[in-house]
């Protein structure tokens, strides 16, 4: 009796898993087909990405419910994951390729790093807080991203051992552009950021190295929370 309980009990647990993958499979699908390609996300590479990661995962257990939601939601120490949409919209502007060296500054959860990790051959993640940083590592390694690494730093001050980079995504927002991360950006390079001063509300900003000048390219209005450690004595 006590085995057959056992065996039961093991069966009863795979189903409930089983039923809770399928669920949030479900929900990141919707994700992706409403708040992704409905609202103009095209590149192919991109939503199967974001369909792909499991966003779920990259949230704390309280708030995965919540976690195909088009919104940002908390991971502690006062940051958020950002919103799908967004996610989307800045992995799709940089136009990634796959033989692509990626910076990212500011880790967060690691589920934007993850994203990345679909679609190029390295990743190189900085975050300047020590509990998200190991937290993301940690998370990342577990769910197989072999081509990641993350640093504990201020990344304002970039990755320069694996410099030059094809494309820098930042993920929280300075007032201006960290000129090491210029340094840092190949020629013909791209750099991602929510720009402004104001907290939570910035504009999202495409800039292109052509020459050693920088094209910039506007394309809305973000709400990031402020980048902190150096980027904040230079405001």
């Amino acid at each position: 009796m006590g085995r057959r309980f056992f065996i039961w009990s093991l069966l009863l647990s795979a189903a409930v898993t089983a039923l809770a993958a399928d669920i949030y499979q479900q929900r990141r699908q919707q994700m992706v087909e409403h708040d992704l390609r409905g609202r103009g996300i095209r590149d192919a590479r991109v939503l199967a990405a974001m369909g792909k990661v499991p966003r779920h995962l990259f949230v704390p257990e309280r708030e995965r419910d919540r976690a195909y939601g088009d919104y940002p939601l908390p991971i502690g120490e006062g940051q958020t994951i950002s919103q799908p949409y967004v996610v989307a919209l800045m992995t799709e502007a940089v136009r990634l390729r796959p033989t692509d060296r990626v910076l990212e500054i500011g880790t967060g959860s690691g589920y934007q790093a993850a994203v990345l990790a679909e679609l190029v051959k390295e990743v190189y993640s900085i975050e300047i807080r020590k509990n998200l940083a190991d937290t993301a590592a940690g998370r990342l390694k577990a769910l197989g991203y072999r081509n990641v690494a993350v640093r504990f730093a201020d990344g304002y001050f970039g990755w320069e051992e694996h410099a030059p980079y094809d494309v820098i995504v930042i993920t929280a927002a300075p007032n201006h552009v960290p000129p090491p991360l210029v340094r840092q950006l190949k020629e013909g390079g791209r750099l991602i950021l929510p720009l402004g001063s104001t907290t939570f509300s910035q504009t999202l900003t495409l800039v292109t190295k052509k020459g050693g000048e920088l094209d910039v390219e506007e394309l809305g209005g973000v709400a990031f929370v402020p980048m902190t450690g150096e980027a904040q004595k230079k405001r």
